[in-house]
């Protein structure tokens, strides 16, 4: 029997987090889900063993440097691919946004994947294997009104996306950064805008894209893809 991977995603809750983490168990991934509360553990817990994996989760909050260090640290030597999922979204007038919840967005967005990445490239890099995808958004390429925060956090993703591939790719980790360009049928959209998955994008199929990043040849890298459902305009 084929050892199986260990994928550390953080950020992990309904919907598109536990559809990620389901598809990589059922192509032979253990996972370690971090968030800030353990509400999701158990419907995720069984959703990853009944497609064949483990489930770990690590409750943390991914903008505290030394506590999410800790946390992470006696399992970074064996993460195959780090996904971060975790986001903030503040949508609201400029005028009416605080300095915290500024920071707030881009400690969660941004300063969460740096956190992470420092504990497992390390590891990645001296094994020549291993993936990071950072999920990011139509935020990351043009800012629009009342996005300050949000748009702010993720053109730093971007960046520092980019940077991290330029210094690790050679040194085999496979850096990649997805602009996810629309809303995703999920439980959290609901919330924030409307109950409807009219022209929404499945988080199953995103899903599947990261899962294909992860398994892509290092001759044929994918570092940027944007993802949208076939009736947003670009």
């Amino acid at each position: 029997m084929a050892a199986r991977h260990t994928l550390l995603l953080s950020g992990v809750a309904e919907g598109l987090g536990a559809d990620i983490a389901e598809t990589f168990a059922g192509a032979g991934h253990d996972v370690i889900g971090l968030s800030r509360t353990d509400r999701a553990t158990d419907d995720l817990t069984q959703r990853i063993e009944q497609a064949g994996g483990r489930y770990r989760h690590i409750a943390c909050d991914i903008t505290q440097a030394a506590a999410a260090t800790a946390a992470i640290e006696p399992h970074a030597a064996d993460i195959d691919v780090l996904i971060h999922n975790a986001h903030a979204l503040d949508i609201k007038p400029f005028e009416e946004t605080t300095a915290d919840e500024f920071e707030h967005a881009w400690r969660v967005g941004c300063l969460g994947a740096v956190i992470a990445a420092r504990s497992v490239v390390p590891h990645m890099a001296a094994r020549k294997r291993g993936t990071i995808i950072l999920t990011g958004a139509t935020a990351g390429l043009r800012g629009a009104a009342n996005f300050s925060t949000f748009a702010s956090a993720k053109f730093a993703l971007r960046g520092f996306g980019q940077s991290l591939a330029r210094e690790y790719g050679p040194k085999g980790v496979h850096v990649a950064h997805v602009v996810l360009d629309g809303l995703i049928d999920e439980p959290q959209t609901d919330k924030r805008f409307c109950r409807s998955s009219s022209g929404r994008m499945n988080s199953r199929a995103i899903a599947r894209a990261y899962l294909d990043l992860s398994t892509q040849h290092p001759s044929a890298w994918t570092h940027e893809m944007d993802l949208r459902p076939f009736t947003e305009r670009f």
